[in-house]
């Protein structure tokens, strides 16, 4: 996709268009690794919002300056919510990905101290139980690319008390999915393995409408062993379609 020179509005929109088209983990991955060097600028065209709302959110509910806080970035890409994170304070940032290409688009902006390899999923997140006050998980909630089987390993690498902010579509190609992370989210509160904080926003001016586009944000934070009986929810999401 390099060779295209990315840029029109029109071949992002069709780049979208064939990635939420693909449902096995292979094919996507190729497909990643073919668009990483464009993938900044066709996600600039479209007005890509989503790392930004996912650290506005991260960054209102997190407790302490931002510079103290450990990060992980989970299925990083190129890094767009890592500039986002870097923007506000947050320093301390460690990314994942499953396309070696990607990050090496991540690695080129300078700002994690460290990135790793990693098909969520398929292995676990190479990183200690409790090692970080938040983890992000921005744009890769689809199917063919994480599935909803691996949210409890992003709740080992959490910190008791700490955050997990996630991202999800709600255009009808992603419904099922969505569905199935609802129900999932839903079974590791009942359990007490988090409680969930927020649901802020669902649509707004972005994307274009002819994308078919939704998000789904929601904030959730990690509960202890010591208080696995904490379940109820501060507040409900509000599940929209858009």
């Amino acid at each position: 996709m390099a060779q295209e020179q990315g840029g029109s509005l029109s071949e992002a929109r069709a780049r979208v268009g064939a990635l939420h088209g693909i449902t096995d983990l292979g094919r996507k991955l190729h497909f990643y690794g073919r668009w990483a060097a464009d993938y900044d600028q066709d996600v600039a065209a479209l007005r890509y919002r989503a790392p930004r709302l996912a650290v506005d959110c991260l960054t209102q509910a997190l407790p302490g300056p931002p510079h103290a806080a450990r990060i992980l970035d989970v299925a990083c890409g190129t890094g767009l919510v890592a500039a986002e994170l870097h923007a506000r304070g947050f320093l301390q940032l460690h990314g994942v990905d499953g396309s070696p290409e990607m990050l090496d688009q991540a690695r080129a902006r300078g700002l994690y101290q460290h990135l790793s390899l990693c098909i969520l999923g398929q292995e676990p997140l190479p990183s200690s139980e409790g090692t970080f006050d938040a983890v992000l998980i921005v744009g890769a909630l689809s199917d063919g690319q994480v599935p909803c089987s691996a949210i409890p390993e992003l709740l080992r690498v959490t910190k008791p008390g700490g955050l997990v902010c996630l991202t999800t579509r709600t255009n009808p190609s992603n419904l099922r999915y969505k569905e199935a992370l609802e129900a999932a989210l839903d079974g590791l509160e009942q359990a007490g393995a988090w409680q969930r904080l927020s649901a802020p926003w669902t649509g707004g001016n972005w994307p274009p409408p002819s994308l078919r586009w939704g998000l789904e944000l929601l904030t959730m934070m990690a509960s202890s062993p010591a208080s696995s009986t904490c379940t109820e929810s501060r507040r409900r999401p509000r599940w929209r379609e858009s």
